[in-house]
């Protein structure tokens, strides 16, 4: 998420792939909302992800190499939805519209390479977009949202959020996400980074289960109470 705590989340360097979103943030905001889906699911690489399929995975032995970090896309992916999106609620949480932000994954991340990405101390500020791109798409999806406020009253969310291996600037994976930050989900996203590092919860299982109710998912882990 944009904003996120948690044990590898630094602010951004400047330079790198943050400054091709400066350069293309308002055309990047323009096309991405140029499609439209409806349904929801997990996405990684274009394909949807069963909750099955997530809890039955083992974890590979770590590569020898370190992966180059994730590049972020100078065009949103295919698929970026258009209005009207509706929030939901849960436990007195607030939840993004699954059909409009269904959350995706970023390619570059595996169970294979945790070690060398999300559980590295400041990894995430390498694949970290700029806020130039997200606080224009921040306006464009309140519209969708049908939130007539200051922005400063939300926050743009990453819905798998990147110590969990979320994309980092396909609009499917982003949301404002009402309140000020840090937030209850930020607790989440924390609980389920050292679950997965700790070898505790396969890395699939985690991106899915945020992804579908992070306000159950962080029940589950024992960092949320209902009626937040």
């Amino acid at each position: 998420m944009v904003g996120v705590r948690g044990p590898s989340s630094v602010k951004p360097v400047p330079g790198g792939a943050g400054a091709a979103v400066r350069a293309g943030a308002a055309v990047l905001v323009v096309l991405a909302l140029g499609g439209c889906t409806s349904g929801s699911g997990l996405f990684a690489g274009g394909t949807a992800i069963t909750a099955s399929q997530a809890t039955t995975t083992t974890a590979p032995a770590a590569p020898d190499s370190v992966p180059a970090p994730a590049t972020v896309a100078t065009t949103p992916t295919a698929g970026a939805t258009t209005g009207p999106c509706n929030y939901r609620q849960d436990s007195g949480y607030v939840l993004p519209d699954p059909g409009c932000t269904p959350g995706v994954t970023n390619p570059s991340v595996s169970q294979a390479n945790i070690d060398q990405t999300i559980c590295v101390r400041g990894w995430t500020s390498t694949v970290r977009p700029e806020e130039s791109y997200t606080e224009t798409l921040k306006r464009q999806q309140m519209d969708r949202y049908g939130q007539t406020g200051s922005m400063s009253g939300y926050e743009e969310d990453h819905l798998v959020p990147l110590e969990l291996g979320g994309s980092p600037a396909d609009p499917r994976n982003l949301w404002p996400e009402p309140g000020a930050s840090p937030n209850p989900k930020d607790d989440v996203e924390y609980a389920a980074n050292r679950a997965v590092c700790s070898g505790g919860m396969p890395l699939a299982q985690a991106q899915t289960e945020i992804a579908t109710d992070w306000v159950t998912f962080g029940e589950s882990l024992g960092v949320l109470k209902g009626g937040g």
